[in-house]
């Protein structure tokens, strides 16, 4: 049975996932008012991602006949000095939702909830997902440098990620 501070875990963890989303669409407007065409649907597709799983928590909590309740979230860093840098803050972001999840986590551990351990698994090994993606396309940002031809390339391939809830 769900005890009232894992659901209350879970709502955080929920409202953060939707939060996650807007930090993302705002790097993507940055992404966009830089010209980053490529880079800004990267984020948005990211967006989506993130409002899909704050939405698979939702229901997840719905299902065992608890309530979801939805919070304001804070307002996300909308400036970068560069698309290096917004990348650098996604990923330190990732890494920060890898620990929220990890703790929620442990407080099902701890509380023997087998349902909602089960369901964290999932979250888990996105987290692990996650973390690579945004390591990788900073790494490719920093060896690229000043190679305008790579950039573009790199910009393009990122213009082609679509997200289809679900298969991610």
């Amino acid at each position: 049975m769900l005890s009232e501070k894992l659901l209350a875990k879970l709502n955080d963890q929920m409202n953060y996932e939707f939060y996650s989303a807007q930090v993302y669409l705002a790097m993507a407007a940055y992404c966009s008012s830089e010209s980053f065409d490529g880079f800004a649907n990267f984020f948005i597709m990211q967006s989506e991602e993130e409002k899909y799983h704050g939405m698979k928590i939702f229901h997840f909590i719905n299902a065992l006949g608890k309530r979801a309740v939805v919070t304001g979230m804070e307002n996300p860093q909308n400036e970068y000095s560069s698309l290096l840098d917004a990348f650098e803050h996604a990923f330190e972001h990732e890494k920060t939702v890898t620990k929220r999840i990890y703790e929620l986590s442990d407080i099902a551990w701890d509380e023997r909830e087998h349902a909602t351990i089960n369901f964290l698994k999932w979250f888990i090994d996105e987290q692990v997902e996650e973390e690579a993606t945004f390591d990788s396309i900073i790494q490719k940002l920093r060896r690229i440098d000043n190679d305008s031809n790579a950039f573009y390339m790199l910009d393009s391939e990122l213009g082609k990620r679509t997200f289809t809830p679900g298969q991610e």
